[in-house]
């Protein structure tokens, strides 16, 4: 005999609370386990197309990791110390930037701009915030020991526990479902086949559409030579996963950059503008549809909602699980909205009755 609905609501409902607190009591310590595990959530179609080409799961895992240790290294080489140069002088030059700003606003429209102005007096803390703050937080990341030894332990356990999660990742699903409750099964089931389905979609698909991006901006805007190409790259790259920040806050920066390093050279201009032009029509046109698909059930508002959320409540962890808790809620509201559809709450007792005599 199955438990009542009510019961099994307390149950399930005690345990999300539990959930809850020991994602908010645990957030450092479970961090690398988090991160592990999306990383071979996200590697296991890999894994899976390796074993259909005749490798096994271990050495299909193995060929991953070694790859993915080749690019590790060569971004610790290249591309890390080169983000971490540009970033530093973004910052040490910021109150330059809002003094030419200044400049200009004061040449443009002297009204505005006069001695005492509360838009004057806000350039000039905002570029000197900027710097202070900007420096210091900088300095704490690099210097820190705290700081230091985190890293060091992400480096080192994140990547540990990744090879073996995505090694077992068909067992653990498998023991999974062996625990699902039997009355419920088939639809716990489909509920997580169409929450695979939204992940799978979303982060895989727009996490590979953000790097591809930040990538291009990245280069493109190097080869025409702004100067912090790299980091606004980064940063529109990043921002990519929320649908349209990414190309909004991007944009408005590096635009904003060029117009300062090459004010007179519109053709350059012009070029930054562009590369964001071409990456929009990219993505809208290209990567998007391909890789993420036209429906994944997170809108642009709610998943905004959710990092805000999860972020401001568990910190650099609820970011994390922001998105996969976010699709999860959505199944199961519009599961919830079907299953009131097609119940009497909803359609009454005297439905039949009232579609035969017809609405008076």
């Amino acid at each position: 005999m199955a438990l009542p609905v009510r019961q099994q609501l307390t149950y399930w409902g005690i345990a999300s609370a539990v959930f809850l607190v020991l994602l908010w009591a645990l957030g450092d310590v479970i961090l690398p386990f988090i991160m592990g595990g999306a990383i071979a959530y996200f590697l296991d179609p890999v894994a899976d197309r390796l074993e259909k080409m005749g490798l096994s799961r271990v050495l299909a895992t193995v060929v991953i990791f070694v790859f993915l240790l080749g690019v590790v290294i060569l971004s610790l080489l290249v591309i890390i110390p080169l983000l971490i140069q540009q970033t530093n002088d973004l910052i040490q030059s910021a109150p330059e930037l809002f003094n030419q700003l200044r400049a200009w606003l004061t040449e443009r429209f002297p009204a505005v701009m006069e001695d005492g102005s509360p838009l004057r007096q806000s350039l000039v803390a905002v570029g000197e915030t900027i710097q202070s703050r900007g420096g210091e937080l900088l300095q704490q990341v690099l210097s820190s020991a705290a700081g230091v030894v985190n890293l060091l332990v992400l480096l080192v356990v994140v990547p540990v526990v990744a090879f073996y999660m995505l090694l077992d990742w068909d067992r653990l699903v498998a023991t999974i479902d062996a625990l699902l409750p039997r009355d419920h099964a088939d639809t716990v089931r489909d509920l997580a086949g169409q929450i695979d389905r939204t992940l799978a979609s979303f982060i895989r698909g727009q996490g590979t559409v953000c790097l591809i991006l930040g990538t291009f901006y990245a280069v493109a805007l190097m080869i025409v030579g702004l100067q912090f190409g790299l980091v606004v790259g980064l940063i529109a790259g990043l921002l990519t996963f929320i649908p349209y920040v990414g190309a909004l806050v991007g944009g408005a920066l590096s635009v904003g950059l060029a117009l300062f390093q090459f004010w007179g050279e519109w053709w350059s201009i012009l070029a930054v503008a562009a590369i964001f032009q071409i990456g929009q029509m990219v993505e809208g046109n290209v990567l998007t549809p391909k890789l993420v698909g036209s429906s994944v059930g997170l809108h642009p508002v709610w998943l905004i909602f959710a990092l805000s959320a999860f972020g401001t409540l568990f910190g650099f962890v609820g970011l994390l699980v922001a998105v996969p808790i976010a699709a999860a809620i959505g199944v199961l509201v519009r599961f919830a909205i079907n299953q009131y559809r097609a119940g009497l709450l909803y359609r009454g007792y005297s439905t039949g009755a009232d579609d035969d005599h017809g609405a008076p």
